[in-house]
């Protein structure tokens, strides 16, 4: 059961929590993400992209395949993150199914961000494209 934690606010369930973890490729940041990405835990995941940039990567791909649900907060953190790289540094997301890539698209985010269906794909793009 969710408890209030003294002066940490509310605890999230593990049903709530995201999984993140970062590898990196040949200079390129790959962010895996697992779970749901809400309101809730949208936080985790800002941290977890601010942390995949501090080592000043190549390229950032944020893989969205172990996502389970993606809310418009999880959307616009995506295009927060596409407009703060600009073109400095290679943005791409991979989202396949109806959890993450029908979102993406029914918004026309893919219009803003490059959107792969695999890591594969997207990590090879990120390459291709570096200056």
């Amino acid at each position: 059961m969710n408890g209030r934690a003294p002066d940490e606010g509310w605890r999230l369930s593990d049903k709530d929590a995201i999984a993140t973890a970062v590898d990196y490729e040949d200079g390129v940041a790959v962010l895996t993400v697992g779970g749901e990405v809400d309101l809730a835990t949208v936080p985790a995941l800002e941290t977890a992209i601010d942390e995949a940039l501090a080592t000043q990567p190549t390229a950032l791909v944020v893989d969205l395949s172990d996502v389970e649900f993606l809310a418009s907060a999880g959307l616009q953190t995506l295009v927060t993150t596409q407009e703060k790289l600009g073109t400095s540094i290679q943005f791409a997301v991979v989202a396949e199914g109806a959890a993450t890539s029908r979102p993406i698209q029914l918004t026309g985010l893919d219009e803003i961000f490059e959107l792969y269906p695999t890591r594969a794909e997207a990590v090879t793009a990120v390459k291709a494209h570096r200056p």
